[in-house]
């Protein structure tokens, strides 16, 4: 496909407050990402940079403003609808991990596909599995799998589908730095390998440093964009 990956326009969220009044999370906000580029959602906790990312990934509806996600008004859609999109076009990595504990490290991979009703399934999860250095881990559950392991299994399922954009939500907050250096690297790697836009969420700096763009947020407003092309 051709044209923006990403296109958000005039994205404002607010809230209901307890006293009845209205809480402000994002405000004004624009961003474009084209095909495999990639960009970084900076700021203080509480900036909005989580509640921006799901709702570009269509996980939350907008107060005003716009998101085009694929050529798809998400505006438009019903919450089935926005299902279907994040499934065939979104992969997704959380700071927790989020895999299933009843389910194997392959099994883990494999669910993204079989939800979508893919074919080869099983050679896809395999490859991706290999990819991450974890081909000797298949048949663990996560709880016999450390964190960084853990994190590689769901890279791998993020990927499963073949996304056309990736959303990242610190990706490492739950590591200790050097197994953080190699969830960083694999994520670059398979990214750049699988031609897939990225929206990476994160307090490191040093890993917004390696994305084509910036977005800084300060309370809820869009502070600085900028590329470091």
């Amino acid at each position: 496909m051709t044209g923006a990956i990403l296109d958000v326009c005039g994205l404002t969220k607010h809230y209901r407050s307890a006293d009845g009044g209205e809480l402000v999370v994002l405000d004004g906000v624009d961003l474009q990402i084209g095909i495999g580029e990639t960009c970084a959602i900076v700021g203080r906790s509480g900036s909005g940079k989580s509640t921006l990312l799901a709702l570009c990934a269509g996980l939350d509806t907008a107060t005003r403003g716009t998101v085009r996600l694929v050529g798809h008004d998400l505006g438009s859609l019903d919450e089935d609808e926005r299902a279907r999109m994040r499934n065939r076009y979104v992969g997704f990595v959380f700071q927790s991990f989020q895999l299933l504990p009843t389910l194997t490290a392959l099994e883990n991979i494999m669910v993204p596909a079989e939800l979508r009703g893919g074919s080869a399934i099983r050679g896809r999860a395999l490859e991706l599995l290999s990819r991450v250095g974890l081909e000797a881990r298949a048949r663990h559950y996560p709880a016999q799998l450390s964190g960084g392991e853990q994190q590689r299994v769901a890279l791998a399922r993020a990927f499963i589908n073949s996304p056309e954009i990736l959303f990242a939500d610190e990706p490492t907050g739950n590591l200790d730095a050097e197994t953080a250096v190699g969830i960083t690297e694999l994520l670059f790697g398979l990214n750049a390998a699988e031609g897939t836009a990225l929206i990476l969420v994160t307090h490191d700096l040093e890993l917004a440093a390696k994305t084509g763009k910036i977005l800084r947020l300060r309370a809820g407003r869009p502070e600085i964009a900028r590329s470091l092309d």
